[in-house]
């Protein structure tokens, strides 16, 4: 998303979240939005359909859409924070990096925390007009197991995560996705692992080659997102980037988000 379109989507989320429009209300017109937020309403419909996809609203009939919801969890207060002494690096490579923490939880006395710090990374999930998802088929030597996956890869230093999220795909599948939309960014292993993922759908892509990652490259198919399931049960969709990703999908078109 660009400024203007983040900018919307705040405007628009603000006016959820701070209750100017509860669940059930109707939101005003595209073309209402699209004069008062000064936005045109291709890149609106874009911010519409990321509030769908987090389910803050729900489209009905055409170019109309109503709040989600009927009352939402309310947060406990925030307590103390740890307090952090200090840190130091016991390892480091291009790829990995482990740290010991000096913390100090409230309450409780000072202990080093490991912490392995890795790099961000985007995982994108591309869906086309049959409802399939574009996936690879690989072998994970660290598990020892083969099983599907989506594109994916690290964001690049000064990068932006959208972009990396297209130039991935490219390079593992062939296949250009069209516009990517950002639905969420996670940590997998809080605990203990840094390693921020943003997740990224994408609806439609155009095939422009062979895979050019010869590393990364598998056997690249189309599955059918109501294989998902099956595939999951039976162990064969492998990394949390693709778990979530799918799990997303799956939860939006239960609810007629997408």
């Amino acid at each position: 998303m660009g400024p203007k379109s983040q900018r919307v989507y705040e405007t628009i989320r603000s006016w959820i979240e701070e209750g100017r429009y509860g669940p059930g209300d109707k939101l005003p017109s595209e073309r209402v939005m699209s004069a008062d937020l000064e936005i045109g309403r291709t890149a609106l419909r874009q911010v519409l359909a990321r509030l769908a996809n987090e389910h803050f609203i729900r489209a009905y009939d055409r170019s109309s859409y109503r709040v989600l919801g009927g009352g939402t969890a309310p947060s406990p207060a925030e307590g103390d924070p740890w307090k952090v002494h200090g840190s130091r690096t016991v390892y480091e490579n291009r790829w990995v990096n482990l740290d010991l923490v000096d913390v100090e939880p409230p309450g409780v006395e000072r202990f080093e925390h490991h912490v392995v710090r890795l790099f961000r990374v985007a995982v994108t999930a591309v869906i086309d007009e049959q409802d399939r998802v574009l996936m690879l088929w690989r072998y994970r030597f660290v598990p020892e197991q083969w099983g599907w996956e989506l594109p994916g890869g690290i964001v690049d230093a000064d990068e932006d995560a959208a972009a990396t999220a297209v130039r991935e795909t490219e390079e593992e599948t062939g296949w250009r996705p069209h516009a990517v939309e950002h639905v969420l960014s996670y940590q997998p292993m809080i605990g203990m692992v840094d390693s921020p993922h943003e997740i990224f759908v994408a609806r439609g892509a155009e095939q422009v080659g062979e895979p050019t990652d010869a590393e990364e490259a598998g056997q690249v198919a189309w599955i059918p997102l109501d294989d998902i399931p099956r595939l999951m049960a039976e162990g064969k969709l492998m990394g949390s980037g693709t778990l979530v990703a799918l799990l997303h999908l799956l939860a939006a078109r239960s609810t007629g988000a997408r």
